[in-house]
């Protein structure tokens, strides 16, 4: 059995500098009471990996609004003003990766590969500084794997030994990320007894999470 740990407990294990995978897509699926607790602790020079930044004041943007995130590896920031403001003022780092090539480099880290290749960006600016191979006349980028100290996952539903399901387009880019980061936070919507969730319901097995959050009142 996995202990659930309040909010406040969770943001704690997560230290200054820090890099940090979190769940969702425009914030659906992403962890908000995990981030609420991180903005309310002051954590501060984070590396997030994540598809997005949202909005301001939404999900990860609420990091970004508290200046908690020095380094940002995403698809996009195109309905973040606040990101952007900050990228122009040099106060951010911006990593712009295709959202394909994205989630198979943090794949590759949860699977063990050494790289993906992929022909998407060859010829561009994503291209500068890396490897180029030609296989069968064609040439592909080797994009290297992306992994986290720390992965924060939104789930529908754990069991008491961390066995998670998602809820439908909520499930994006979290059971991936639980499975590249060396310390799975999980915050589950419902915490349900073993044998409640099917064994074929199962997204994320309990091995993966190390701690889950303790569900609301």
């Amino acid at each position: 059995m996995k202990p659930a740990l309040t909010a406040e407990k969770a943001a704690a294990l997560v230290p200054d500098g820090a890099t940090v995978m979190i769940g969702g897509f425009m914030g659906v699926g992403t962890p908000r009471r995990l981030i609420d607790a991180l903005v309310a602790a002051g954590v501060k020079d984070l590396t997030v990996i994540a598809n997005d930044t949202a909005r301001p004041d939404d999900g990860i943007g609420r990091l970004i609004t508290a200046r908690a995130i020095s380094k940002a590896i995403v698809s996009h920031i195109g309905l973040n003003p606040e990101t952007q403001a900050q990228m122009i003022a040099g106060e951010i780092e911006v990593e712009l990766v295709p959202q394909g090539t994205l989630v198979e480099r943090i794949r590759a880290a949860g699977v063990g590969l050494g790289g993906v290749l992929t022909p998407t960006g060859v010829g561009t600016k994503i291209a500068e500084g890396k490897e180029v191979l030609t296989i069968d006349g064609k040439a592909f980028l080797l994009e290297k794997p992306l992994a986290a100290d720390f992965a924060l996952i939104a789930a529908h539903e754990a069991d008491y030994v961390g066995n998670l399901t998602y809820s439908m387009t909520a499930h994006n880019f979290n059971p991936v990320m639980a499975m590249a980061a060396t310390t799975v936070i999980a915050e589950p919507g419902l915490i349900v007894p073993v044998g409640a969730i099917p064994p074929d319901g199962v997204k994320t097995p309990g091995v993966l999470v190390d701690h889950l959050l303790e569900r609301l009142h």
